[in-house]
Parts: structure tokens; C-alpha cells; sequence
């Protein structure tokens, strides 16, 4: 069912190409607008769910499907750009990884774990997408200085990126073990 919460995220999906689309054509200014129309959207969908009962498996779905498509092809970018390091890039990319994998490995041997956002993981996806603002307000007003976009780069990763991952694969782990411990033999 496409409810109003469903409906603003599938606009910041499709919100992603447009955003790529205008920081390759050196338009800063507006990728930023675009960027953080898409974070605003991003909080906005989660409260309208809730406050309608309009919840769902598709928007639980989709939600931290378009947060990583946005968060990605900003790492991605930013870093070809050299605006952030690429180390950063590697270590969010990884992250992501990461979590996808376990997420798989579980779901793939019978042991599906909901995929259930923490505190953590919400503080997280913040710190990155404050770090991408940063970014691209530093490339639309060249004079800023970038002290501030290298202090947000080392608290998004001592913070958030490293205790989040972290944190999620003991999550994933401790499921794991809860769920019956490793995954049955394949027979091989």
C-alpha cells in the first residue's frame, strides 16, 4: 500500500540520481537544498507513520533502503571529489557491508533477524548525514573553513560509524546465539 510515509521515501530514492546529477554539474548550492529536503523528508515519513498508524513492511523497508542509497552515493561522491577522505568512505562503505552480510547470512540459513533500527544506528545515520551537509556547504561556500567539515569527519567515525558497526555485529552475534546458535550444516 503507498501511504504519504511510503510516498516520501520513495522521493528520496528517487531524489538520489537528481542529487548526484547536480554535485557532478559543480551545483553545490542546490545539492545541499536537496540533501537536506531529503533528511527533513527522512524524519518527516518516520513521524507521519507513526502518528497515522500508517506503519508498514514496505516502508520498513524502503526506508533505510533510500538512507543508503543517499548516504553511499554521498560517500562515494564526496570522496572522488576529495572533499572527505576516502578512508572515510572505506569505513562507512564496510560498515554497511558488514551489517548487509550478517543480515543475509542470518536471513539465508533460516534465522531472519527484523531489521529494527537502534539508537545507535539512528545516531549514526545523523552524524553521517551531518557530515555530508558539512561536506556540501563547504563546497558551496568554498570560504568555509574546513577545520569544521575534518571535526565533523573524526566524530562521525570515533563515535558513530566504528561503535555502530560494532555494535551491530554483537547485535547480529547475540541473535545468533539466541536463535540456536550457528547456522544448520549444508551438507557438503
Amino acid at each position: 500500500m503507498l501511504t504519504l510515509p511510503n510516498f516520501l521515501t520513495l522521493l528520496r530514492i528517487i531524489a538520489v540520481p537528481v542529487f548526484l546529477i547536480l554535485v557532478t554539474n559543480r551545483a553545490y548550492a542546490a545539492a545541499f537544498v536537496l540533501f537536506l529536503a531529503a533528511g527533513v523528508t527522512d524524519t518527516v515519513d518516520g513521524v507521519l507513520a507513526r502518528l497515522t498508524n500508517a506503519s508498514s513492511d514496505l516502508g520498513a523497508s524502503l526506508d533505510p533502503l533510500a538512507d543508503k542509497l543517499l548516504l553511499v552515493s554521498s560517500f562515494v561522491m564526496l570522496a572522488w571529489l576529495g572533499v572527505i577522505p576516502l578512508w572515510l568512505m572505506i569505513i562507512a562503505l564496510t560498515r554497511d557491508v558488514v551489517i548487509l552480510t550478517g543480515y543475509l547470512v542470518l536471513y539465508f540459513f533460516g534465522r531472519p533477524m527484523a531489521v529494527d533500527p537502534t539508537a545507535i544506528s539512528k545516531l549514526n545515520t545523523f552524524m553521517e548525514m551531518g557530515t555530508i551537509g558539512f561536506a556540501l556547504a563547504a563546497l558551496a561556500r568554498p570560504g568555509m573553513p574546513m577545520d569544521a567539515v575534518n571535526a565533523v569527519v573524526w566524530s562521525v567515525t570515533g563515535t558513530t560509524i566504528t561503535i555502530s558497526g560494532v555494535h551491530y555485529v554483537y547485535k547480529g552475534l547475540l541473535w545468533l546465539q539466541r536463535a540456536g546458535g550457528a547456522p544448520p550444516a549444508t551438507g557438503d
